[in-house]
């Protein structure tokens, strides 16, 4: 168990390591200088220079590179050259937003899709079947944007019922920011609930025909006691291992969204880094969302060996 851990985490940090220098050199790739964006078309040369000696970007990369690790792992994510504060406050700022967000977004996913898929392997060719493989191909193919976009001309240009975009804060209540959370998170989770309703009614069906299921049925308990007290919980792994991507493409995947519904996010962040050519900040939000990535999938990874006791057996 300890050894299985060891090496899942030395890989973690592996990945970690390749991923941020990819990033890094592939932000020093992106066309654009950040000095010139500063300062604008009329500065001098001698100005660029100057202040491109200043932001460090004459340094050769492997110099830039380290520093740049350095400076994550003491925690200094370096200055914004947009905004002129320090990105690690950008990101936590930002974050208020973005991860309740994903939350919300999850949430409702797993309280769609989960009861679906259930009842539809449970029903297999049944109507409940039938509604739940039309939610979830219709779903899977319409993008989160468009949903966004919809629901926007639906319940606040025809209704007015939500607002349209934008944050209050969590300081002007909670109702008000959740509020202003419905609808961003509706357009997130209804995609990613029909990868789940797909996810869970595979395994819960797979579940249903091993032999431990068929037991329980020959033993006198009900269906409904097989189904959510065998098949279900012996279904977690796959639908788990879902929930693990969904939430980090929630999070990661929120950039048009949030674009749509003006919420000041991460994703918002982003977009708005690399339009303006703000290489610190999109360097760390970009190695933020891909370090999120890699120690949700460790976590997905060591929570197999606490549902499924199998597992545990095998290490």
């Amino acid at each position: 168990m300890i050894a299985l851990l060891g090496r899942r985490f030395a890989g973690l940090i592996l990945t970690l390591a390749a991923v941020s220098f990819l990033i890094f050199a592939v932000m020093d790739l992106l066309p654009g200088d950040p000095a010139s964006i500063m300062l604008g078309t009329s500065a001098t040369p001698e100005t660029l220079a100057a202040l491109r000696h200043e932001l460090g970007l004459d340094q050769p990369l492997l110099l830039r590179y380290g520093q740049w690790v350095a400076g994550v792992l003491s925690g200094d994510l370096g200055q914004s050259y947009t905004y002129g504060v320090p990105v690690a406050g950008l990101i936590i700022e930002r974050l208020a937003v973005t991860l309740p967000l994903a939350l919300f977004a999850i949430l409702l996913s797993v309280v769609i899709a989960v009861p679906l898929g259930t009842f539809a392997a449970a029903r297999r060719d049944g109507i409940a079947d039938i509604i739940a493989t039309l939610f979830s191909q219709v779903s899977i193919a319409v993008p989160a944007f468009w949903v966004a976009l919809l629901l926007i001309i639906l319940f606040s240009t025809t209704l007015g019922l939500m607002p349209a975009g934008g944050f209050p804060g969590w300081g002007s209540g909670l109702w008000p920011a959740l509020q202003a959370l419905v609808m961003p998170a509706t357009a997130l989770a209804l995609p990613q609930a029909g990868v789940l309703t797909r996810v869970t009614r595979t395994a819960v069906l797979e579940t249903l025909h091993e032999d431990f299921t068929r037991t329980a049925l020959a033993k006198g308990l009900s269906a409904r006691a097989v189904l959510w007290r065998h098949a279900v919980p012996n279904a977690l792994v796959p639908i788990l291992t879902t929930l693990g991507l969904q939430f980090t493409f929630l999070v990661a995947g929120a950039i048009l969204v949030e674009n749509v519904f003006n919420l000041p996010g991460l994703g918002r962040l982003a977009f708005q880094a690399l339009s303006q050519r703000d290489i610190i900040a999109m360097q760390d939000v970009v190695l933020f969302f891909a370090a999120l990535v890699v120690i949700m999938n460790f976590l997905v990874d060591m929570s197999y060996l606490a549902i499924d006791p199998r597992l545990r057996k095998d290490v």
